[in-house]
């Protein structure tokens, strides 16, 4: 052994005698720690010990690979897992009644077969806009183990980080009956002190070739954190161009302070849960959001809703989140819909109730709007990759790409007409896919050397080629507003011209983060929204949620504090004293509450009773 060695072998023993006890971290003594050395040795030392180990938390079944039946047709072979005992396994996606459906087989629980995409002929549309990241030029881990079970982001890994999920608390102010993850439930309390969170912020920029640029603190429910405004100003800090805060909107809704020094900071959005325009959709934060919008309202802080979307449950409103979204257009920048991940064990008839994907979700839309925004209307997001490209063919400087799977989301921009409330989406009167081949070939053009002013004026008076004037919304018509917008961001390229396209529509997206049934290793291999962890990785998001016994609470567990500490250190009895409580009555009887939902839903068609026992079902007690 060498002299480096030695040293390294005596430090490791020292930082594990210091900080590691039973192989969790000793986190009284870790939330002293100011320096990011001890953070990445005590998370070197963690990621040794938890990394999945073969055999032990996982297992490879790859012996055989399940038959295409008569009626169906191979569209392609993959890998995923068995949703009983986290095995990888061979699996096939074919296409059936007009669907994709994945089918897997594992020689110890039997045949899984799951609704994939809802709609063979958008998938097919969709794949061909498919398009590889150029992954990461410094991962954090190296391969041992098979995809999934090697997170971090590894050499394998696509897609660089496009969102950054930084969870800074697993406390919540509700308890819903469907969520698991938050401190009760799990018995323990998981709070980063400010200077780990630096280090593993810190981490996320040090990303090559493109750093983390978006940051989304999450929870638990964030807010809840007396320190969140320090953390805001710490992502903004260290070049994080993006921030937003993901909350249920309650605390946000009585705390309009908040919101104004979130604002000052530079914060840019709420991304708010949003499940309906009624309580019986949305009884989570139903009566809350009118005040969290108002307060936003005041401030120019944008909000993007986010619902849940389940079949039979909330999908017949879906138009109705769209048209919510417009009218308060001036506050409300998107809705992004979420096809819901069925996580437990469930039978496949109590999946098929549920389960619905982002092609069914869209066909819904386009129903609920009176075929105002169509399927074709949509694009998957590698679509974009082009117009990363083509900037970075003009600049010589490497752009940030949203380089996830075709199969992930999709996304779409959506203008009204407040006189006559037409809707229409962007691509009824610009030539999307048009416009991107004709970049594509500019691309091509000044990679072989080609003059760039010569091409960027070329470009220019190329691109009203691509508007059709007539259908333009008059607000973008206007002295040619939509040209002048086009030319900011191709030309100028930077992060504030694409915020006034923001500004002047409505952003509406889908992103149907994968569950345990349906499962793709090539989905997750490109995913490129993660999460940072407190031992210095970066996992995407379908690791992390949908293998939490390996990756998100086996981390934040190592991490934590038992409850029973935090309560003394909070001087409380139980976590049930920061529950929030609703006052029903009290929220209803506003001006506020009354004008954000005016011609969509009328208080007066349920009975006082009747709204009580909708929040207290869901879990939310309620004030008489």
């Amino acid at each position: 052994m060498t002299l480096l060695e030695e040293k390294e072998t005596l430090d490791y023993n020292i930082i594990k005698q210091k900080y590691i006890v039973n192989n969790r971290v000793n986190y009284e003594k870790l939330r002293e720690v100011s320096d990011p050395e001890t953070f990445d040795k005590v998370g070197r030392i963690i990621r040794d010990i938890y990394l999945p180990e073969s055999n032990t938390d996982f297992k490879l079944k790859l012996q055989t690979t399940p038959r295409i039946r008569e009626d169906e047709e191979l569209i392609t072979n993959s890998l995923s897992l068995c949703p009983e005992c986290n095995a990888l396994l061979n699996t096939v996606l074919f296409r059936k009644d007009g669907g994709v459906w994945l089918r897997k087989l594992c020689p110890d629980h039997g045949e899984t077969e799951e609704l994939y995409w809802g709609d063979y002929d958008f998938y097919m549309k969709s794949r061909e806009q498919s398009r590889d990241g150029r992954g990461i030029e410094n991962p954090h881990t190296e391969i041992i183990n098979p995809c999934p079970y090697n997170c971090g982001l590894c050499p394998r890994h696509k897609s660089h980080t496009a969102l950054l999920n930084l969870v800074i608390t697993n406390r919540c102010d509700l308890a819903c009956w469907y969520c698991f993850f938050y401190a009760e439930a799990s018995g323990y309390v998981y709070e980063p002190s400010l200077n780990h969170i630096r280090y593993m912020l810190t981490v996320a920029r040090s990303t090559k070739p493109i750093p983390a640029l978006a940051v989304q603190i999450t929870g638990g429910e964030p807010t809840l954190r007396q320190d969140l405004v320090e953390i805001a100003k710490m992502c903004k800090e260290l070049g994080f161009k993006h921030v937003q805060i993901n909350t249920n909107g309650i605390t946000v809704a009585f705390n309009p302070d908040l919101t104004v020094k979130l604002r000052q900071l530079g914060v840019n959005t709420y991304y708010m849960s949003f499940d309906g325009v009624t309580p019986m959709t949305n009884p989570k934060n139903h009566w809350e959001i009118p005040y969290a919008l108002e307060n936003a309202r005041k401030v120019g802080l944008g909000v993007v809703l986010v619902p849940t979307v389940i079949k039979n449950v909330n999908d017949h409103e879906v138009g109705a989140m769209v048209k919510f979204g417009l009218k308060h257009n001036e506050i409300i920048r998107g809705v992004n819909f979420q096809p819901v991940s069925l996580v437990g064990r469930m039978t496949k008839q109590e999946r098929l109730k549920y389960r619905i994907t982002i092609p069914d979700v869209i066909k819904r839309i386009e129903e609920q709007t009176d075929g105002m925004i169509k399927m074709e209307d949509w694009y998957t997001v590698p679509f974009t990759i082009p117009l990363s490209r083509f900037i970075e063919a003009v600049t010589g400087v490497r752009q940030f790409e949203m380089s996830n799977h075709f199969a992930c989301g999709a996304a779409t921009y959506v203008f009204q007409d407040r006189d006559t409330g037409k809707i229409v989406a962007i691509p009824q009167f610009i030539d999307v896919e048009g416009l991107f081949e004709y970049l594509t070939e500019k691309i091509e053009e000044l990679e072989n050397g080609k003059s760039r002013k010569m091409v960027l004026i070329k470009t220019l008076l190329n691109i009203n080629k691509f508007i059709d004037w007539k259908k333009v919304p008059p607000r973008l018509a206007k002295r040619k507003r939509l040209f002048w917008i086009l030319y900011k961001i191709l030309i100028k390229h930077d992060y504030k011209s694409l915020g006034e396209f923001h500004l002047n529509s409505l952003f509406l997206g889908m992103m149907h983060f994968m569950d345990k049934y349906n499962y793709d290793i090539a989905r997750i291999q490109r995913c490129d929204i993660h999460y940072s962890t407190p031992d210095g990785r970066i996992v995407p998001f379908c690791t992390f949620n949908v293998m939490p016994e390996l990756y998100r609470d086996r981390l934040q567990k190592a991490y934590s504090i038992p409850i029973r500490d935090y309560l003394n250190m909070q001087n409380i009895k139980s976590m049930k004293e920061e529950r929030y409580v609703r006052d029903i009555k009290k929220l209803e009887s506003g001006e506020i509450y009354k004008k954000y939902y005016e011609g969509f839903f009328d208080p007066s068609s349920l009975t006082y009773e009747e709204k009580k026992r909708i929040s207290i079902r869901f879990g939310i007690p309620v004030k008489d």
